[in-house]
C-alpha cells in the first residue's frame, strides 16, 4: 500500500503544480473586486475566477516580494492603496488601506528591498512611497512628488498624469511615465529613508502629444520600454545605470499598417523574462502586439494577435514565460495565449472564462 499511497500523492503533487494561480484587478460596473484564478501550465486551461477580496477600485495589483501580500489601488479618500494578507487556501484578507496624498490612484509597485510601496495617481499627477510594515500592512507616506508640465493636447494634457511607476533593478531609480506631460520622470530612491528626489535630467521625453503610459525594463537591463496611449507607438529608450538618465533611440507604431486609430490606445506593456520579445495591448483595436528584442535592445514587429478580449487594458505573463493571459475589461473576460519559447509570439489557445470588468493579470510567485 506504501507504495501505491507514494505514488497516489506524487501525481497528486504534480497536477497541484502544473496549476499556476494568477489575480485580476477590475475596475468598472461589472467590478466584483479582487479574483483569483488559475491556468493548467501543460495545456492554458483557465479556471472560472472567483472573488476573494470585496474592494472597491481595484484596477491595478502587485505582489509583495515574498509572494504573501497582495497590494492594489484602491478608493479611499479620492486615492489609496490596499494590503491584503494571501492564506494557502487562496483567502485574501483585508490588512488596511492608505492614502496617496493625492487623487486616483491609477499604479502600484514595490522596491526591490521589499520594504515599500509606490503608487501613481493619475487624477492629481502625483507620486508616493509608503513603508510597509512587518506585517505587510501599509505606513503613512514617507515620500511624495507633485508633477508640473502639460501637453499639446488640452483636452487630455491639461495638467500631469502619473499613469505607472517603475523601480530599476538596483533600487537606485524609479521612473514615471506621465500621460499629461510627455515626461517620463525619473527619480532617485533613498531605500533607507524611503525618499523621492527628482533626478538630473529629471526625465525621458516622448513626442508632443504622445502620452507615456506604461512602462517596462529588459530583464537584462540597459533599456526601458515605453507604451504611448495616444499616439499609439512604443518607445524604446537606452537607460544608464549610473546616471538614471534615459535617450530615445527608437518609436514604432503598435497598430498594423494602415489600421485606424481612431477610438484605439494602448495599454499594457511587458518583456518576456528571456527577453525575446516585447508585447503591447492596444484597446479599440482589441489586438496585442508583439515584437522580438534584439542584441541592440530594439524592437522589431514580428506579430499582430486580433480579436483579443475587448479593450485589453491588461495582461500578465507567467513567471516561466510560456504563458500570457489577457484581460478584456469591455468584454469582461479572460484569454490565454501560449507563447512560443523560441521567438515569443503567440498562439490564441481559443478558449475565455468570465471576469467582469477585468483589467490587471498579476501572476502568483
Amino acid at each position: 500500500m506504501r507504495p501505491l499511497l507514494s505514488l497516489l500523492a506524487l501525481m497528486s503533487a504534480s497536477a497541484f503544480a502544473a496549476d499556476l494561480t494568477f489575480y485580476v484587478g477590475t475596475s468598472g460596473a461589472d467590478s466584483k473586486g479582487i479574483l483569483r484564478g488559475t491556468i493548467d501550465a501543460e495545456t492554458g486551461k483557465l479556471s472560472a475566477p472567483v472573488v476573494i477580496a470585496d474592494a472597491k477600485g481595484p484596477s491595478y495589483l502587485a505582489l509583495s516580494n515574498d509572494g504573501k501580500v497582495l497590494y492594489a489601488t484602491a478608493e479611499v479618500a479620492g486615492g489609496g492603496v490596499a494590503a491584503y494578507r494571501l492564506s494557502p487556501d487562496g483567502k485574501a484578507t483585508f490588512l488596511n488601506a492608505q492614502d496617496t496624498k493625492g487623487k486616483g490612484a491609477t499604479h502600484v509597485s514595490v522596491d526591490r528591498t521589499g520594504r515599500f510601496l509606490f503608487a501613481a495617481n493619475y487624477g492629481s499627477g502625483s507620486v508616493a512611497c509608503l513603508p510597509l510594515q512587518a506585517d505587510g500592512s501599509i505606513g503613512a507616506a514617507t515620500g511624495f512628488f507633485q508633477h508640473e508640465g502639460a501637453g499639446p493636447n488640452k483636452a487630455r494634457q491639461s495638467g500631469p498624469h502619473a499613469h505607472g511607476i517603475y523601480p530599476d533593478a538596483a533600487n537606485r531609480f524609479v521612473y514615471v511615465p506621465d500621460l499629461g506631460t510627455d515626461d517620463v520622470f525619473i527619480y532617485r530612491f533613498d531605500a533607507a529613508k524611503g525618499a523621492l528626489t527628482p533626478n538630473e535630467p529629471k526625465s525621458g521625453r516622448v513626442a508632443p502629444g504622445s502620452g507615456p503610459r506604461h512602462l517596462a525594463f529588459h530583464p537584462q537591463g540597459g533599456f526601458a520600454y515605453v507604451c504611448n496611449e495616444m499616439l499609439m507607438t512604443v518607445s524604446v529608450f537606452a537607460v544608464d545605470a549610473q546616471t538614471g538618465a534615459m535617450k530615445e533611440v527608437q518609436v514604432l507604431p503598435t497598430l498594423p499598417e494602415g489600421a485606424s486609430a481612431k477610438g484605439a490606445s494602448t495599454a499594457e506593456v511587458f518583456c518576456l523574462p528571456s527577453a525575446k520579445a516585447l508585447y503591447v495591448s492596444n484597446r479599440g483595436h482589441n489586438s496585442l502586439a508583439v515584437y522580438s528584442v534584439g542584441a541592440d535592445g530594439k524592437l522589431t514587429l514580428i506579430q499582430h494577435v486580433l480579436d483579443v478580449p475587448a479593450v485589453p487594458r491588461g495582461f500578465g505573463l507567467s513567471e516561466d514565460g510560456r504563458w500570457l493571459v489577457c484581460a478584456g475589461q469591455k468584454s469582461g473576460t479572460l484569454n490565454a495565449y501560449r507563447v512560443d519559447p523560441a521567438t515569443g509570439k503567440l498562439t490564441d489557445t481559443r478558449q475565455s472564462v468570465a471576469a467582469g470588468s477585468a483589467c490587471c493579470i498579476v501572476f502568483a510567485r
